[in-house]
């Protein structure tokens, strides 16, 4: 592990990772080049969101919203889907622990590329409301200093999020796994639900939504399946401005074995641009837009 007195950044290791997730389970302290990390200030820290285990960052065009965007990658999520392509990002063993100053501050360095994109931050993950203090004071700031402000989400913990915060939020990107709610606890490990209920939520507040179906040959793709994803967005008709359909790949296989965990889609090939287009067409036919 190595830490830097100016940035406030703690780097950790897999293995230290995995101290720092036992530290919030109650198992001990967290030392390095005498810097003390004690249970009750990390769980304290954590509480009051004035640091986040951070997975990584990325400055992309076109991709997790509009306009070039910073995007920041959060570890920790609830959900257990067969496809991730981050499962290191499941469990918070890896990352880097930051300050929420020091996040804020690299985020603003950036207004001059998002005013002239239209971009901004998009906060994704792992799930980024499983980190619910952080996300909340950095979506207050970054929001109050001018800057565009994306979650990337699958809406299981949707209700973390206050009315208030929803109001520092300009985008969301949901993604729904299945619109079945069977298939959709077979792909998750978790229930549908809640994520029709963070929708119903966000359309009646008006809030703008990106939804993202990802396309997986033999698992998401039937008719069925499409029908019953369309059945739900059809429900926020006024506020989702595009859909997303998304094919899958195995790029994440090997995070999946560096990490000593069953990857259950190696002999899947990610679908055919002619399937896509038949999953668009279908999704299309309903008066969805779709991309």
């Amino acid at each position: 592990m190595a830490h830097d007195g100016t940035t406030g950044v703690v780097s950790l290791t897999p293995e230290q990772g995995e101290r720092v997730r036992g530290i919030a389970a109650g198992l001990g302290g967290l030392s390095t080049d005498g810097l003390e990390i004690t249970r009750p200030e990390l769980l304290d820290a954590r509480r009051t969101g004035d640091i986040a285990l951070i997975h990584s960052w990325e400055l992309v065009t076109a991709v997790d919203g509009p306009g070039t965007r910073m995007t920041l990658f959060m570890s920790g999520c609830p959900l257990r889907c067969v496809y991730c392509h981050n499962p290191d990002t499941m469990e918070m063993k890896e990352g880097t622990l930051e300050r929420i100053e020091d996040v804020a501050r690299k985020i603003l360095r950036y207004r001059p590329v998002f005013k002239a994109s239209g971009g901004g931050l998009t906060l994704s993950g792992g799930e980024p409301l499983f980190q619910i203090a952080f996300v909340r004071r950095l979506l207050r700031d970054v929001h109050a200093a001018g800057v565009h402000t994306t979650v990337d989400t699958s809406g299981f913990l949707g209700s973390r999020l206050t009315d208030g915060d929803l109001e520092n939020v300009d985008l969301f990107l949901l993604d729904i796994k299945s619109g079945d709610p069977a298939l959709y606890e077979r792909v998750t490990a978790r229930q549908l639900q809640p994520t029709i209920d963070f929708g119903d939520r966000l359309n009646a507040r008006g809030k703008k939504v990106w939804v993202r179906f990802v396309v997986v040959p033999g698992l998401t793709d039937s008719p069925d399946n499409v029908a019953r994803i369309a059945e739900i967005i059809g429900r926020w008709s006024s506020n989702v401005e595009r859909v997303e359909v998304l094919p899958f790949h195995n790029m994440g296989a090997d995070k999946w074995e560096r990490i000593g965990l069953d990857y259950q889609l190696a002999d899947v090939a990610p679908p055919t641009a002619q399937r896509l287009d038949e999953v668009r067409a279908q999704l299309r036919s309903t008066g969805i837009p779709v991309f």
